[in-house]
């Protein structure tokens, strides 16, 4: 049998992608290692990094604000003046490629992952930042980046049946917005599927 060699990486300066045309971070998110990285959801709900307070960054998505904690995060990139690079035969949640000094950068349509039956192709519009997931080669798009802060587990309504939205972790109760479980999103991004 014939055998296709093996692909090997290469420097993006080999691609022929300029320096300037690379993406930088706006923000490094500056996190403490995650202990409790790929541990399954324990039984009441609860991600393994929300045992102890925790920091999470919120940001907007077509008006609805979602928190996600800063142990999952990697950077923030500005769209400000960038087009991503699209890349034909891919699923209709996948925006392009965003070139940075990280790598490339798989960006994710997020409003078409955690609202799926709003969505409306005009939400594409006005993406502004897009947040690397630390240890994955994709980030998620989003309209705004707000603001950090720092959550107790008592602060959220923790969801403990996931069928619908494994994604959903649980609904911070002063800020009514939801908090995403990477890990579990990072599980139906493997599969393909929303």
């Amino acid at each position: 049998p014939i055998e296709a060699p093996l692909a090997m990486p290469v420097e993006l300066s080999e691609v022929g992608v300029p320096a300037e045309a690379l993406a930088h971070p706006l923000v490094e998110v500056h996190r403490p290692s995650a202990p409790g990285a790929h541990l399954p959801v324990p039984d009441d709900g609860r991600p393994a990094w929300a045992a102890e307070p925790f920091e999470c960054l919120l940001f907007d998505v077509a008006g609805l604000t979602l928190a996600v904690p800063l142990v999952c995060l990697g950077s923030i990139y500005s769209l400000a003046g960038r087009e991503l690079t699209p890349l034909f035969g891919q699923p209709d949640w996948f925006l392009g490629i965003l070139p940075s000094q990280s790598g490339k950068l798989n960006v994710l349509d997020t409003a078409r992952w955690v609202m799926p039956e709003r969505y409306r192709d005009d939400l594409r519009e006005g993406l502004q930042y897009v947040i690397s997931v630390q240890g994955y080669e994709w980030g998620l798009a989003v309209h705004q980046v707000s603001r950090s802060l720092r959550l107790h587990p008592n602060e959220i309504k923790w969801r403990s049946q996931r069928g619908q939205r494994p994604w959903l972790a649980g609904t911070v109760i002063e800020h009514m917005c939801a908090l995403l479980d990477v890990e579990q999103l990072a599980a139906l991004i493997a599969k393909g599927k929303s």
